[in-house]
């Protein structure tokens, strides 16, 4: 069994869609575990429903949930549900009968998930020992935002397994386009994938369609940066 992480330079930067995809597209048999879901009353599907609805065939863990839309640490003190230990995640990362194990964070790397120890999903990525995918935007002020993310990434010792832009806007800016070469940069390496927005809304074939266009081939796609960049630049 091996684990990836998914995390973000931020909330709402597709996440889930990008977890989503890459579980479409693995040939092994994979599970989606979300440590702790918030902003949703327990009978709401969550993150691990999306990616459910949208690859059928993945199975889905989530830890805990608390109801109210803030960060894991401040959601469990002020609801009182028990806040999620590396310990918990590790052993619901044994329990999954998987190949591969995706786990979803919430919100950025720096997040809490406890404030007492403070434990943060950097912490759950390194107690888990794995690599993870940073997911980020386009558009004006994604390259301190993914800069300062990779930093935090290294210094702790998680290896980045590839940078995503989870939402590509239908009709890129100036700053999106010319940021595809300084997100580069910053990676050190091309771009593992360039998701289109709207993807949640397709049906789970068409969703495996559009992330195979979208994902390098390391993630089982066909998406080559150098020629997306090539193409997007030709509209400026």
């Amino acid at each position: 069994m091996s684990v990836l992480g998914v995390t973000g330079t931020s909330t709402g930067v597709g996440k889930t869609i990008v977890t989503a995809a890459v579980a479409a597209l693995c040939p092994d048999v994979v599970t989606v575990l979300k440590p702790a879901q918030t902003g949703l009353p327990l009978d709401a599907p969550g993150d691990v429903d999306e990616v459910k609805r949208l690859v059928p065939h993945v199975e889905t863990m989530e830890l805990v949930r608390y109801p109210e839309p803030l960060a894991p640490a401040a959601a469990a003190r002020r609801s009182g549900i028990p806040t999620v230990s590396p310990a918990e995640v590790v052993e619901g990362i044994e329990e999954a009968d998987a190949d591969l194990v995706l786990m979803e964070g919430a919100g950025g790397l720096l997040v809490r998930f406890s404030d007492d120890p403070v434990i943060t999903f950097a912490d759950l990525l390194v107690e888990a020992q794995a690599p993870a995918i940073l997911v980020t935007t386009a558009g004006l002020g994604t390259l301190n935002h993914t800069a300062l993310t990779l930093e935090a990434m290294h210094q702790r010792g998680i290896e980045c397994a590839g940078l995503i832009i989870g939402a590509w806007p239908e009709n890129p800016d100036l700053a999106s386009v010319t940021n595809l070469h300084d997100l580069q940069l910053l990676a050190g390496a091309p771009l593992a994938g360039v998701l289109p927005d709207g993807m949640s809304f397709l049906a789970p074939k068409q969703f495996a369609n559009v992330a195979r266009a979208g994902l390098s081939p390391r993630f089982g796609g066909e998406f080559d940066a150098d020629r997306f960049v090539e193409r997007v630049e030709e509209l400026l």
